[in-house]
């Protein structure tokens, strides 16, 4: 049976030689295997839930680059705006003029790095804007007047099937939103780099299809347990 370290290596290996990173998706699981993963090197993580994230990182390394996949409820923005690296699960401009006011309060040096969640799945139980709603949210004024949230890229949780082809669908659907929101709108910022998306049983065809960041749970932690 592998370790959690062995996953690690394994996938450092199979990332070494793509533009792409992982995120260790942390959610349900106790810091003991988080520290492992810390032990092996890793330094970026991910959590679903606030109040989680807020214990973890209590009891773990302060170098950890903390990542909010899950979705996020303006009330608890406060926090986590002292600490997050990025909020991946941006989804409406009420969301992001939210970060950037806690993230003003705290007159944060570093802003907080945001990725608009493109909603790409025919699942309706999965969080997302439009592509038109992030085409407004970034052209609205209060976007443009924020200083201590900056978006750095977009994020798509891709339907559960097996097929393929259609992954692939929502996968390319996802980079084209980019590609499209980069010439319009980040064209001269270098910043806005960023495509999340690919997890543990579709990471492969993401990066083939142009993910810089994937988000493995179970393939590095084992299977979770929803009970906690």
């Amino acid at each position: 049976m592998s370790t959690i370290a062995d996953n690690i290596l394994f996938f450092d290996a199979q990332l070494k030689n793509t533009p792409c990173r992982l995120v260790a998706v942390s959610k349900t699981h106790p810091v003991e295997l988080i520290q492992e993963a810390y032990d092996a090197g890793h330094r970026l993580f991910g959590e679903n839930k606030v109040q989680e994230l807020v214990d973890k990182r209590e009891k773990l390394p302060h170098d950890i680059a903390w990542h909010l996949i899950g979705h996020l409820q303006t009330n608890k923005v406060k926090y986590i705006a002292s600490f997050v690296d990025t909020i991946q699960s941006v989804d409406s401009l009420k969301l992001l003029v939210e970060i950037n006011k806690r993230a003003e309060a705290l007159n944060r040096t570093i802003p907080i790095n945001c990725f608009l969640q493109i909603s790409i799945a025919d699942e309706a139980t999965k969080y997302g804007m439009s592509y038109e709603d992030a085409v407004a949210l970034l052209e609205s004024e209060e976007y443009r007047n924020m200083k201590y949230a900056r978006i750095t890229g977009v994020m798509g949780i891709a339907t559960n099937t097996d097929n393929q082809d259609k992954l692939r669908e929502e996968f390319r659907y996802l980079r084209a939103c980019f590609q499209q929101l980069k010439e319009t709108y980040f064209f001269a910022n270098d910043e806005f780099q960023e495509i999340s998306m690919g997890m543990t049983s579709d990471w492969q065809l993401a990066i083939e299809e142009g993910s810089t960041m994937i988000r493995v749970g179970s393939g590095i932690f084992g299977s979770r347990n929803y009970s906690k």
